[in-house]
């Protein structure tokens, strides 16, 4: 059971006629991010929102809405919330196994939202069974379940000393790449150009680590909030350029270390390019000063 953490579920892993209890983590939060209220800004006071008839424009009582369907331009079939509720499938608090596959089969692309699976009190031999045999096998296991109210398709594969269980996006959700793609126009790049960007990659490997990518957003909004509080503005940001098709030979070789910049400084490497923890760090807490000043509450949105 992981310590300091709270189950989103608990059930039972089932493989085969074998079966172990196991709970469910959350994987990843959004719950550290910095949030804003809607504000009038005539009082500088937080705005409620309220249900507006959207044909008579008269506020509508918390008890009256309810959901519809539309099957026509402005015409609803109304459905109860009871009506909404009894076509939740029955759970039976189980993750049934129906397959194991070879993990590369899956296309990230149908990749949802990840949990941690852990043994829960009984069961740990028959969970670490599973687990080392997925390892040994290179395999992700297939099972369906009831989550959170629908029934959902999750990949489970072997990660550390437990299990991660990544809900599956269906297939009607999905959107075609080709359609993405289809604008696209053919262009096939050789000789000196092809060269020059191969010769850049190779020059930039390095390793996957999440420890070392900050997020500029949530860094520039707490630096916002920052000097907000101490009553400065911020200097605007650059302008990218793109680089245009008749430059991009020689923006290519400047890269490729065959022109020297303009300033004649090193370029910084990739392996230092996105070390940008301690500014991270300097945010969250330029986020949590600015929260318990009262400045910037850190609540959902209204």
């Amino acid at each position: 059971m992981a310590s300091g953490m709270r189950a989103q579920w608990k059930g039972f892993l089932k493989f085969g006629e074998v079966s172990c209890g196991v709970a469910l983590y959350t994987a990843a939060s959004t719950a550290e991010r910095i949030t804003f209220n809607t504000i009038n800004k005539a009082t500088g006071n937080r705005v409620n929102r309220i249900f507006v008839d959207s044909e008579t424009e008269d506020p509508v009582p918390k008890e009256l809405p309810t959901k519809g369907f539309e099957i026509d331009n402005g015409q609803y079939i109304v459905i109860d919330p009871e009506e909404v509720a009894a076509t939740i499938p029955e759970s039976n608090k189980t993750f049934e196994v129906e397959a194991f596959i070879p993990c590369s089969d899956v296309d990230d692309v149908y990749f949802d939202k990840p949990y941690y699976l852990t043994p829960d009190k009984m069961g740990g031999d028959a969970f670490a069974a599973l687990r080392d045999a997925m390892k040994k096998s290179q395999v992700a296991a297939i099972a369906r379940t009831v989550l959170f109210r629908r029934m959902r398709t999750v990949l489970i594969r072997p990660h550390g000393k437990g299990l991660i269980a990544t809900t599956l996006n269906y297939d009607y959700e999905v959107r075609s790449s080709k359609k993405a793609f289809e604008g696209m126009p053919k262009i096939k790049i050789k000789g000196e150009m092809l060269d020059l960007a191969k010769h850049i990659i190779s020059t930039k490997n390095g390793e996957f680590d999440p420890a070392t990518f900050d997020d500029r957003y949530e860094a520039a909004l707490a630096e916002l909030v920052k000097a907000k509080m101490e009553g400065r503005s911020l200097p605007k940001p650059k302008k990218v350029e793109v680089s245009k098709p008749n430059d991009l030979l020689a923006t290519l070789r400047e890269s490729a270390g065959m022109m020297k910049a303009a300033d004649g400084k090193p370029k910084r490497t990739a392996a230092n390019a996105n070390q940008g923890t301690g500014r991270q760090r300097a945010a969250r807490g330029v986020a949590s000063k600015a929260a318990s000043s009262g400045a910037a509450p850190r609540r959902r949105a209204s």
